[in-house]
């Protein structure tokens, strides 16, 4: 019997149903609630518990075997799909455990988590109000709370994906300001210049030199004192040199050193005048995902200027999304202050743990970190075989990531060879935490 073309594989697709939730809410429901209590039970409960593991180490072939990871035509059943989800967290770092020292962003709030989860579950973008207009009011709010708490009463800002990109837009928009015909000539509108930044700088402004064009030879590095602050005479002598050698001494960005993190000095009070930017800052980068816990990613590029700046250096007016005639304020469309265009939604997590905390809370969390500092500070110098500078780092940073004990990062610094880099950013840790980490690396390093 005749039939149209394609007849067979709409019955085939009728009478043989796909391993697929779509159309079917009840089930998707049911999906997630599996994997919110797996996430629940192996994340927060024992992700955060002293007594688990920080993380269940495998070397990578044997990790590929474990998580099977290929990718294959036929879809897998929902209690496969389940067990794939306690295989990532099995085997993943878990960063909020009390143990985890090593980077930046450890520890978990549980608000900043809660935006998190509402902010994936709505899945939308940041750069229209027609399309996020409780995300867009807000991120406008949270940013003048930041740049209020860095002593500018009026400006800009824009939330990015991380502080390396923070650093990078602040140089790009420097170079702007100063040469605005780059943005339609490109390089051949520019002089030969120079960019001047600290021994201490983070890694992205050399990244961020080649990736902008000026090249790394542009970076002018100037020497810092035992503090980590810049030398101004070292400064003035770098500028001297690059000026005799024909390039410009226009281009300046206010770059933190450490990549953003300025909450060393959260207050509700006006900003403390040792934590104001510098008078000729433009701009300043933060961080909120490292030491607030926000959770990655949570970077804000803060802009003293209010001239549009953000937009004029990167907008493109792309009809189809910033439509002039709107039916609101179309300056309420932020996406044209950003390289993206798609630019996912980082402020809610921040706005709903201050909402819960409140400054006063937040301010607590980070005294307390500083006070644990400088009781683990005290409580090395009292053991015998500690130094705050040791050869010993690799060797025992191996030992206890396999064992899973704890993890904690560490970096050659100048002519000192590499020592730990501690980091105090969860606000879960305790002296005993202190106390277990002195310890542990006692235990791990008897027989060196």
């Amino acid at each position: 019997m005749a039939h149209a073309p394609g007849a067979d594989f709409i019955l085939m697709a009728e009478s043989k149903p796909l391993l697929s939730l779509d159309g079917d809410p009840m089930a998707a429901e049911a999906l997630l609630r599996e994997v919110f209590g797996i996430v629940v039970d192996e994340i927060i409960r024992k992700g955060t518990s002293a007594s688990e593991k920080v993380c269940e180490w495998r070397e990578p072939e044997e990790l590929k075997q474990l998580l099977d990871l290929e990718l294959r035509s036929p879809g897998e059943s929902q209690e496969q799909i389940l067990e794939r989800c306690r295989a990532v967290i099995r085997y993943s770092v878990k960063t909020c455990h009390p143990h985890f020292f090593n980077q930046l962003f450890s520890g978990l709030d549980p608000h900043a988590l809660a935006g998190r989860i509402i902010t994936e579950s709505l899945n939308t973008s940041q750069y229209t109000y027609e399309i996020a207009p409780v995300f867009v009011l807000m991120e406008e709010e949270v940013l003048k709370k930041l740049r209020a708490l860095v002593g500018w009463s009026s400006g800009d800002g824009v939330f990015c994906p991380g502080g390396s990109i923070s650093n990078m837009y602040a140089v790009n928009l420097a170079r702007y300001q100063r040469y605005p015909d780059c943005k339609r000539r490109g390089l051949r509108a520019l002089p030969p210049l120079a960019l001047f930044t600290s021994m201490e700088c983070h890694y992205s402004i050399m990244k961020g030199a080649a990736f902008l064009g000026l090249g790394t030879d542009s970076v002018r590095v100037v020497k810092a004192d035992e503090r980590g602050k810049m030398i101004p005479e070292d400064l003035e002598r770098q500028i001297n040199l690059a000026e005799a050698e024909g390039l410009c001494r226009d281009l300046r960005a206010g770059l933190d050193p450490e990549g953003g993190d300025l909450v060393g000095q959260l207050k509700e009070e006006p900003a403390d005048p040792d934590f104001l930017c510098p008078p000729r800052a433009d701009s300043v980068t933060w961080n909120p995902h490292k030491l607030l816990t926000a959770g990655l990613q949570c970077s804000a590029l803060l802009l003293r200027d209010t001239s549009n700046l953000l937009k004029r250096c990167h907008g493109s007016q792309a009809s189809y999304l910033f439509q002039q005639d709107k039916f609101y304020d179309v300056a309420l469309d932020t996406g044209d202050k950003v390289v993206q265009c798609g630019r996912r939604v980082d402020c809610l997590k921040l706005w709903l743990m201050w909402k819960a905390q409140g400054g006063q809370g937040l301010e607590r969390r980070i005294d307390q970190a500083f006070t644990l500092a400088r009781y683990l500070v005290k409580e090395m110098k009292k053991r015998e075989g500690f130094e705050l500078v040791m050869e010993v780092a690799p060797v025992l940073k191996e030992r206890m990531v396999k064992e899973g004990s704890m993890m904690i990062g560490y970096q050659p610094h100048g002519t000192r060879g590499n020592f730990f880099r501690m980091v105090m950013a969860n606000p879960a840790l305790t002296q005993a935490d202190m106390d277990f980490l002195l310890n542990e690396l006692e235990r791990l390093g008897q027989d060196l």
